[in-house]
């Protein structure tokens, strides 16, 4: 997918199968470029990747970079913390969100974005597995809609 200088290189469809994702923000990505290069490559991966606040930075956690095959001594841990960029007041906000109302901060997808990778970020209330039910049931009834409504316009 491309579309005015973006490209996606991981989305973390595990984060919608668990979470109601509330509200959305763009962040930076604190990165060595080793690193750069195994993103760009498409070779990370967000399904455990969680985010801390701490003194004030957002770090996400469990993001797994595997090492550049090109990079020897260069390489970094790929599973180290990564700082993320975000504007003072959004950390502030996030901060109080997760502190006071109980939500989480989690990765939903990374991109490039004219060249810079950016990762996007979400806050997420948790699902119970009721809720899970029902979303499947959902896109179970939209899929079956979705077959009929093909099949009625092919005959007609």
């Amino acid at each position: 997918m491309k579309q005015d200088g973006v490209k996606i290189i991981v989305k973390n469809q595990k984060a919608f199968h668990e979470y109601f994702v509330e509200e959305r923000f763009e962040a930076g990505m604190e990165l060595y470029g080793t690193e750069v290069k195994s993103i760009r490559a498409g070779t990370c991966n967000l399904k455990e990747a969680w985010c801390q606040i701490k003194d004030g930075e957002v770090f996400v956690r469990q993001m797994n970079i595997s090492p550049y095959e090109k990079g020897n001594i260069f390489n970094r841990d790929p599973l180290r913390p990564k700082r993320l960029l975000l504007h003072k007041r959004e950390i502030h906000y996030l901060s109080s969100k997760v502190q006071r109302d109980g939500y989480a901060i989690v990765p939903i997808s990374i991109y490039l974005k004219n060249s810079r990778v950016k990762m996007e970020i979400a806050l997420c209330k948790g699902k119970k597995l009721y809720d899970k039910r029902e979303d499947a049931a959902n896109r179970d009834a939209k899929r079956q809609i979705d077959r009929v409504m093909k099949e009625r316009n092919v005959r007609a």
